[in-house]
């Protein structure tokens, strides 16, 4: 347990961040899903509603530092293709 005023400060910002990130992860993983769920179903109107939502979500979480670049783009790759699959 931390002595110093400013190390007690920052643990309590430590913690609070890391709810932050986990939360905005999470959300991110089930809009990811809703996509998925939607090309599955065949619904094309779905699927791309949900998709530019995700995609918006995505290119956020690059500026927060939660997610590499690359890996946000490999999944709106993935993500896109799946949607264009939909007849």
């Amino acid at each position: 347990m931390p002595n110093i005023k400013s190390q007690k400060k920052r643990s309590l910002t430590n913690i609070k961040r890391n709810a932050a990130a986990k939360m905005q992860r999470s959300e991110l993983k089930t809009l990811i899903k809703n996509v998925l769920v939607a090309v599955e179903a065949n619904d094309k109107e779905k699927a791309v509603a949900a998709y530019n939502e995700v995609s918006s979500k995505l290119d956020k979480s690059i500026t927060s530092n939660i997610h590499h670049k690359n890996y946000v783009s490999r999944q709106k790759a993935r993500l896109s293709k799946a949607v264009n699959s939909i007849n």
